[in-house]
């Protein structure tokens, strides 16, 4: 008899500890697990002659408080979900509201040094630059039916809160341009929205849009950013032709790195008008004087490129000088012909999601005391790291528990990064204008455990958890490892700046020709005709 108590007292204890844990926080949902698995245990047993019947029902009210403890756990990790999702787009609305006010503030701004200019010449490109503005826009209208949205207004810095006439005027020099959903002349299928009815109580979706976006300068662009592969003799020959090219034939303010730079004027001083930057404060600012980004390399520099530009992203011109290139579709042997094809325009382009990652310590009063945030534009990846320990994490989506992972990690992809890890570990491969998160485990020690594809408009939330046996490494695009200790969480949602990068054709000709070549997708012998037929 005294064996049966101190069983039941551990239950007790254990079930208490569980409770503490999610009073701290965290809905430890595998800890209240255990105190029922150790009530099981206790009623499993042989009984033994003499057996108290008061020791089987306090049994049955343990195992009924575990249960209330597991429903008190999610039902506050529900709340607490919800209470961050209205604060969320309480901040969102407020921000959106600041960002109205700044951009009201800075057109005013503009408009009294437009009208305070004497400068004829000056007055009458701004003339000019109207009329063809107007003129575009008519003929957009009736190309596009109406369907054309104002991309600049989405790539545009909205946080930047500059008051020198020096920003002011590097931001009206800025080239400007629209995005549209690209027509297959005016009868074509293309250009329609969804149109979704509700008569007389049934939903049909009677049309349907390709998505394919088009990309037009309203204004002539006037600054290019040149990011190359380093340690590559190949694009350091090609830089150097390009960038002469790009001052003397196109007459274009050219950016490089720091290191570039050096390479350029230790190959000729002839390369001083080349610009670059000091510190990280003006890479900052470089979406204000940048209008476009021109990658020599592989996937890897567009990666990086993308890392550069911390909120809008310039388009990005990528050529392929790598491995694969899923994402550089351009041929370096026609760089002329396809950078004067870009600059004249209209140009198809691919918007590539990012994925917003912050990380949220144990300590923090709530989600939003994070650290740095990062952005991604192919996966985030959490692993057990040197550990050899399986990786235990806890997933929820939005308020909603998913699973818990027990393997070797957890990838969370944008549809650009479903051709990388996210594909070696058994992944799906999507068209990269998809929007969505892609749900891919690593090595789960499950045969159930199948990856998938969640909606964009989701924030994920992992968890590890306090049972954990070892801490987990979250690394973002291959680097910036960060140790997730127990408690920790990670948050990922969908970044409101994707990446444009122009299409050599347009984006789904780009991505099932990147998956032929680079992959040699479903590649197999045509079966011979001489066999044996149906008569």
């Amino acid at each position: 008899m005294y064996i049966k108590f101190e069983q039941a007292s551990f239950g007790h204890e254990e079930a208490s500890v569980s409770c503490s844990r999610s009073e701290n926080g965290s809905a430890d949902s595998l800890s209240l697990f255990h105190s029922e698995k150790a009530v099981e245990e206790l009623l499993q047993q042989t009984p033994v002659a003499g057996m108290d019947e008061h020791l089987i029902e306090f049994s049955e009210a343990l195992r009924t408080v575990a249960k209330a403890l597991r429903r008190a756990a999610e039902g506050k990790a529900s709340a607490q979900a919800e209470a961050a999702e209205w604060k969320r787009r309480y901040e969102l609305e407020r921000t959106r509201n600041i960002q109205m006010e700044r951009k009201a503030r800075m057109a005013e701004r503009l408009s009294a040094e437009t009208k305070g200019c004497i400068d004829c010449g000056r007055v009458k490109n701004s003339d000019n630059q109207l009329m063809q503005q107007n003129e575009s826009n008519e003929h957009s209208e009736k190309i596009c039916m109406n369907n054309g949205i104002w991309s600049h207004e989405v790539l545009c810095d909205r946080e930047s809160d500059s008051n020198s006439n020096a920003d002011l005027n590097k931001m009206m020099n800025k080239a400007s341009f629209k995005l549209s959903w690209w027509c297959n002349g005016e009868n074509g299928d293309q250009h329609k929205h969804d149109i979704v009815s509700f008569e007389k109580g049934n939903i049909t979706t009677a049309e349907r849009s390709s998505k394919q976006i088009s990309l037009k300068w309203e204004s002539d662009p006037q600054t290019v950013l040149i990011l190359t592969k380093p340690n590559s003799v190949s694009v350091r020959i090609l830089c150097i032709q390009m960038v002469r090219w790009l001052k003397e034939k196109k007459k274009l303010n050219v950016y490089v790195e720091p290191r570039v730079r050096t390479e350029l004027l230790a190959e000729s001083s002839n390369f001083n008008y080349v610009q670059t930057w000091k510190d990280d404060r003006e890479i900052t600012h470089l979406h204000i004087k940048v209008d476009l980004v021109i990658t020599l390399g592989g996937d890897g520099t567009v990666l990086w490129a993308a890392s550069m530009f911390k909120g809008p992203v310039p388009p990005i011109v990528p050529f392929s000088l790598g491995s694969l290139g899923f994402m550089t579709p351009f041929h370096s042997e026609h760089f002329k012909e396809c950078l004067d094809s870009v600059l004249r325009g209209p140009i198809s382009i691919t918007l590539r999601h990012r994925l917003l990652c912050r990380v949220v310590r144990d300590a923090a009063k709530n989600e939003y005391e994070t650290e740095e945030p990062f952005l991604v534009l192919n996966e985030v990846t959490i692993d057990r790291g040197i550990s050899s320990y399986l990786t235990n994490l806890e997933c929820y989506c939005d308020n909603s528990f998913v699973t818990c992972v027990q393997g070797d990690g957890l990838i969370l992809s944008t549809t650009s990064g479903s051709t990388a890890y996210s594909l070696a570990a058994g992944g799906s491969m999507v068209h990269p204008q998809v929007p969505g998160i892609l749900f891919t485990p690593i090595c789960p020690h499950s045969l159930s455990f199948r990856p998938l594809i969640l909606p964009e408009h989701v924030t994920v939330r992992i968890v590890v958890p306090f049972n954990s046996r070892s801490p987990a490494w979250a690394s973002f695009d291959g680097k910036d490892r960060k140790l997730l200790a127990a408690g920790d969480a990670l948050l990922c949602s969908m970044a409101p700046w994707p990446v444009p990068t122009a299409c050599q054709v347009d984006s789904t000709n780009d991505f099932l020709r990147s998956i032929h070549d680079g992959l040699h997708w479903n590649l197999r012998k045509t079966q011979s005709f001489d066999g044996p037929r149906e008569i």
